[in-house]
């Protein structure tokens, strides 16, 4: 079986991918059950768009592939902490649980001071707080 360690070293092959086009060095993946539904790279300085996350560019290819705006059933792995952005995307699209590796502090949702995917101050239709992972160290 599959655990968080797995999917995280699989970003982290995405993140090279990402550093060597010349982008931040970012991956992330989405998983629902223990399947990868979408995978993506940072794309930002590539593609001339900020909103290019590797965490947005797989919840489009996500909600794009299970032709649905629930992803409640999902989870996001990244070698980074989502953004605010990011983090916005993660909730409106329900989300059940980030798993991320190096914390972001100033723009961070979990660990910055608009810490966004941990808030309650929410819509009241977006679901609960998602699980928050942070694997700062594995083997």
């Amino acid at each position: 079986m599959k655990n968080d360690v797995y999917y995280i070293k699989h970003c982290e092959l995405l993140a090279e991918e990402a550093a060597a086009k010349g982008d931040a060095p970012v991956g992330s993946i989405i998983t629902k059950g223990d399947e990868i539904i979408a995978e993506s790279i940072e794309a930002s300085k590539n593609k001339n768009d900020i909103t290019c996350h590797a965490e947005l560019e797989a919840i489009r290819l996500a909600v794009k592939n299970l032709k649905t705006n629930d992803l409640s059933d999902c989870v996001i792995y990244s070698t980074h902490e989502p953004c605010i952005m990011c983090s916005y995307a993660i909730r409106f699209y329900k989300i059940k649980k980030v798993v991320y590796q190096h914390a972001v502090n100033y723009l961070g949702g979990n660990s910055s001071s608009m810490p966004l995917l941990i808030s309650k101050e929410v819509p009241p239709h977006w679901e609960e707080v998602p699980v928050i992972v942070h694997l700062k160290t594995f083997k």
